[in-house]
């Protein structure tokens, strides 16, 4: 939402017949075997770890990179796909490689050197789930430096650890990250001047759980995983315009307007930050309460339920947020 989840007593010769019974034999306890991680079957072509990072440089976000298939993959594939005329098979074969140009491109991974600013935070190492006791936090900033870093590179923190064998960050230390844009939250999203234009519209699609950016003759722009509502909250289908865009805002939390609010929760104000409910970035709608935006929970988003607004992992928010203007059609279908 806009700024604005028994015991029977027995008879005494039972009880009796109980104390004289003998006891069980022990057994050993066996240990519980680890679960065993399956990994995805090989490509014909590239992996899935380079296909998330080549879709997500040339503007067809997963969302989270996590080197997993998944269906925020596969809408993002269908996408690309489609709009560069590349055979509609729905799956990472080689023609889809080939056109993202994946023997030639830059590698799919990176180096960062881990930084004495990225260590001393400050952290909130304990977000509780509850809005209210979140109110209470001086910020909504990073829990910790991991998760930062993982966000910067669109991926997560599993994912972040797994490339670098789980080595602890340390100052100085030299990261394999995801060859990617890199996201910092700091930085107010400025206007694409290359692409911001008067035919740019924004559609978000419940069915598929995704949000295009189109020019007027259907082009494509952009293309991110969203998370639409549920069924309490249902997608207000129909058209809208952009109103405005909040840089890191506040969140004002109405438990009137929750279906899961407790009945003791009241009325507060979140500060601002990247673990804000509604991450970096705000944009407005001429809907009431209702707002395109970012989130703390970006492996959540295509997977889970909103309370009606839509949401997109931070960087992609941002990289929307560059793209419109006041006036901007935005289609709920």
């Amino acid at each position: 939402m806009r700024r604005s989840c028994a015991v029977l007593l027995l008879g005494v010769v039972a009880v009796v017949a109980q104390a004289f019974r003998p006891a069980p034999p022990r057994r050993a306890h066996k240990p519980v075997p680890p679960k065993r991680v399956t990994a995805p079957p090989p490509l014909p072509c590239g992996d899935y770890l380079g296909f998330q990072v080549l879709l997500d440089r040339q503007g067809f976000s997963t969302g989270e990179i996590d080197g997993k298939p998944g269906d925020n993959f596969t809408h993002a594939i269908i996408a690309m796909q489609q709009a560069r005329q590349v055979p509609l098979t729905t799956q990472p074969d080689c023609d889809t490689w080939h056109a993202l140009g994946g023997d030639t491109a830059d590698p799919v991974l990176t180096t960062y050197t881990v930084t004495a600013d990225d260590l001393k935070g400050p952290f909130e190492k304990r977000i509780p789930a509850n809005l209210v006791e979140q109110a209470k936090l001086p910020s909504l900033g990073y829990r910790s430096p991991l998760e930062e870093i993982a966000e910067r590179f669109h991926t997560s923190p599993a994912l972040l650890e797994q490339l670098n064998h789980n080595a602890p960050l340390t100052d100085g230390r030299e990261l394999r990250v995801p060859n990617v844009p890199p996201f910092d939250p700091r930085v107010r999203p400025k206007s694409d001047s290359g692409q911001t234009s008067a035919d740019i519209a924004i559609q978000v699609s419940r069915e598929e759980s995704a949000l295009r950016v189109t020019r007027a003759d259907g082009s494509l722009v952009f293309f991110a995983p969203v998370t639409t509502g549920s069924i309490h909250d249902p997608l207000p289908v129909g058209d809208w315009t952009v109103t405005g865009v909040d840089w890191h805002p506040v969140f004002h939390y109405n438990p009137k307007l929750f279906w899961d609010a407790k009945a003791t929760d009241t009325r507060a104000t979140l500060k601002p930050g990247p673990n804000n409910p509604v991450g970096v970035v705000w944009i407005s709608l001429n809907l009431e309460h209702y707002g395109l935006h970012g989130t703390p929970e970006p492996g959540h988003i295509g997977h889970t339920e909103s309370h009606g607004c839509v949401r997109m992992t931070n960087w992609d928010a941002v990289r929307v947020a560059s793209l419109v203007k006041r006036g901007t059609p935005v289609t709920f279908k």
